[in-house]
């Protein structure tokens, strides 16, 4: 059920940034450990956008792996929740990558006077999208 709070998260972040006009797409990055699964992320986020802007839109989500780091240097990729250095055994890893929720962009509509019938995407900076989300998911 944690999905809805990430759905949540994400919804608050795109409104912040759509400037009122209707969003046709949004696309995230969710770490691996934060353990959300793509179709019910999908789910309450149809739910938590309803009678929004984003109502309808699509939510294209892409999985960052989770990386660690140990003590002794080794850097690797986790596949397993196995959190001890595959080279030395140790279990001082520091994680470098999968934790992170990040809004990477949003399509919009432009307003019917602008451009009739087309989208713009609009970039944010990755890092004040993903500050944005972070916190408030948390």
């Amino acid at each position: 059920m944690h999905e809805l709070s990430l759905s949540r998260a994400i919804l608050d972040a795109v409104l912040a940034h759509a400037d009122g006009r209707s969003v046709r797409r949004v696309d995230v990055t969710v770490g691996a450990l934060r353990q959300a699964v793509p179709r019910s992320l999908e789910f309450h986020f149809e739910i938590v956008s309803s009678g929004t802007i984003c109502e309808g839109a699509e939510l294209r989500m892409h999985v960052a792996p989770a990386r660690l780091r140990c003590a002794c240097g080794h850097e690797w990729e986790l596949r397993e929740p196995a959190f001890r250095c595959p080279r030395c055994a140790g279990a001082e890893v520091t994680v470098l990558s999968g934790e992170e929720l990040a809004v990477d962009s949003i399509e919009v509509e432009e307003e019917a006077n602008e451009l009739e019938g087309e989208a713009t995407t609009v970039q944010e900076e990755a890092e004040t999208a993903e500050e944005d989300t972070c916190t408030a998911a948390r």
